[in-house]
């Protein structure tokens, strides 16, 4: 079962990854992460530590917290 938050912080990843137009192998690169696991994440599919949240918004030039956020302003 997928909870509400990793859905929520799914979506957020993908959206935001979008809008600044990068590629998940772009994000990947800049984070340190590997490009199939920020598409697992992305899918929901990882239960993703705190560590590699905050490397995902460092890449994205953004506050963590937007992550978390349910949709954009």
């Amino acid at each position: 079962m997928v909870s509400d938050a990793r859905k929520v912080f799914a979506s957020r990843l993908r959206q935001i990854r979008q809008v600044k137009g990068l590629s998940q192998e772009e994000l990947a690169d800049s984070a340190g992460l590997h490009r199939t696991y920020v598409g697992s994440v992305e899918r929901g599919e990882r239960n993703i530590s705190i560590d590699n949240i905050e490397r995902l918004a460092k890449a994205l030039e953004i506050d963590i917290i937007e992550l978390l956020k349910e949709e954009l302003e």
